[in-house]
């Protein structure tokens, strides 16, 4: 059974130790940023998304449109800082749209 602390910590604090004592970093970005591209996208992009995935620093968005995967690829620089800011740690280095 694991130790009991005698201090005082708030949810956030008891939630970032537990996040970081079992390794769950790697999985919770996974979800913040599939999140984050159907927040900053809209509707119009997240209606021919069929997958989104991050595997290590690259995420990877298949698109069912070839059209809009070529127009998106115009700039894939805006759309990573983008969704960096929104994440709010530098998580995606590399965007491949499939």
């Amino acid at each position: 059974m694991a130790k009991r602390n005698n201090e005082n910590l708030s949810i956030s604090d008891a939630l970032k130790e537990f996040v970081e004592t079992n390794k769950l970093e790697k999985g919770l970005n996974k979800v913040n940023v599939a999140d984050a591209w159907a927040n900053l996208m809209g509707n119009g992009v997240n209606n021919y998304t069929t997958a989104v995935n991050l595997e290590r620093e690259t995420l990877y968005v298949q698109l069912s449109s070839s059209v809009l995967r070529e127009e998106l690829s115009y700039g894939k620089e805006k759309i990573i800082n983008m969704l960096n800011e929104e994440l709010g740690k530098e998580i995606i280095k590399k965007l491949v749209l499939r």
